[in-house]
């Protein structure tokens, strides 16, 4: 029987859908500090996606 074989982390591809959202949307939930330069940079990535739910857990 062939084994299947462990799939590497998140592709780009991945990470550009709504699956980051849902990861950052986790975190703000979850009260994690981030600091506004990660924020940017999530901003910069997912655009006015990510600027909503950033806006709805402002810290």
């Amino acid at each position: 029987m062939k084994s299947k074989k462990p799939l590497p982390g998140v592709s780009r591809d991945k990470r550009i859908d709504a699956e980051g959202l849902k990861r950052l949307e986790q975190q703000l939930v979850a009260g994690r500090r981030i600091s506004q330069a990660v924020l940017d940079q999530w901003v910069k990535r997912y655009g006015d996606s990510a600027k909503t739910i950033i806006e709805k857990y402002a810290q």
